[in-house]
């Protein structure tokens, strides 16, 4: 059962809005202003009883200087610790930045011949190697690493390791290739997050328009081990980062490999880098136009619950990378916070006591 905030009020924008799991607790809240009206009503009491002495001025002589303000702050403690307490009773719930049970991540980057070009300096490609080091420097060590590696065709470059000098070395090993094939990128992440659940290929449909790629149409397609489906991005043990700088050329449809990665909860966060308006790009005696496919890149990441970021610049680069690193490192969740509450009254209880204990000689 969720609090709802009443309407009448206004809660601070851009803060989150308390909410309880048992709000039925918060009347016990009520109770505050009472032991409020008590305190009041017991310190005139005592005044009362102190007028009856004869002579007053005596009594004060007596008693030396009073406690003055000091007296108030102990029950004042005592109040809120009581007042943290009931709001521990409702079970507070609050959404706060917890380590991610992220295990494993596969960083799939384009190397492609598009990425020689120089509009992101020094290359699209070199960039793309520096950021992704960097990358790996801001990760927990516990966090494994994998490598694929795609042009035309896509392999494992570093299968996920902790090693991270193996993972600088398989990136600093990236040499262009002609084409571009962002579907089985994807494909072959999945199939190393998860070896042993058949994940081929083969057995998604082929563009059959471009030279005949693929299974012919009377080849029945590979075995898959059965799986039920999950929602898309509630697989919490991986991710993948996919980064490229055009649009596909070649091989598996992306969507239809986002759609294997959503089916298993694999989010996939794209990474667009270069010119999205496209770009002649020319080398070793013959050019091509490449351009950023964004609108599929961005319909890869909404498919799987991820995210698509765009960088034009090496800068812009630097800040992606370390955007998901703070994001696959911790992940925002509801959580309820209880015990912060319950913690707060006990430590307002014990320093009620030590400060009366201090000051009058008393617990309180």
């Amino acid at each position: 059962m969720n609090f709802t905030w009443p309407a009448f009020l206004k809660w601070p924008a851009g803060v989150p809005q308390p909410n309880f799991l048992w709000p039925q607790f918060l009347w016990l809240l009520l109770l505050l202003p009472l032991l409020v009206l008590l305190y009041w009503w017991l310190m005139r009491r005592k005044n009362k009883l102190a007028v009856r002495y004869a002579s007053l001025a005596i009594v004060k002589e007596a008693m030396g200087r009073g406690p003055g303000w000091r007296r108030h702050v102990p029950p004042l403690l005592m109040l809120l610790a009581l007042a943290a307490m009931l709001l521990a009773s409702a079970r507070p719930v609050a959404v706060v930045a917890l380590p991610s049970n992220q295990q494993t991540i596969i960083l799939a980057m384009d190397v492609s011949g598009s990425m020689r070009a120089t509009d992101v300096e020094p290359n699209r490609l070199v960039a793309a190697q520096n950021a992704a080091k960097a990358f790996l420097k801001d990760l927990p060590r516990d966090v494994k690493v994998g490598i694929v590696a795609f042009a035309g065709s896509a392999q494992v470059a570093q299968l996920p390791t902790v090693n991270r000098d193996d993972l600088v070395t398989a990136i600093d090993r990236f040499q262009l290739q002609r084409a571009t094939a962002t579907g089985n990128a994807i494909v072959i992440s999945l199939a190393t997050i998860f070896p042993n659940a058949g994940i081929e290929l083969q057995q998604l449909s082929f563009d059959r328009m471009r030279g005949g790629m693929g299974r012919s149409l009377d080849q029945p397609p590979p075995k898959q081990n059965e799986f039920i489906p999950v929602p898309p991005g509630s697989y919490n043990s991986a991710a993948i980062i996919m980064l490229t700088d055009g649009q596909r050329t070649t091989g598996v449809d992306p969507i239809e490999a986002a759609k294997l990665a959503a089916d298993r909860g694999v989010k996939v966060y794209t990474v667009g880098v270069g010119t999205v308006d496209g770009e002649t790009i020319g080398f070793e005696g013959w050019s091509m136009r490449v351009r950023l496919d964004e609108e599929t890149l961005k319909a890869i990441a909404q498919k799987t619950a991820a995210e698509y970021y765009y960088a034009g610049t090496a800068q812009d680069l630097q800040k992606v990378y370390e955007s998901l690193s703070s994001r696959l490192t911790l992940e925002k969740k509801e959580t309820e916070v209880t015990s912060l509450f319950a913690l707060l009254g006990a430590v307002l209880v014990l320093l009620a006591g030590g400060l009366s204990m201090w000051w009058f000689n008393r617990l309180l």
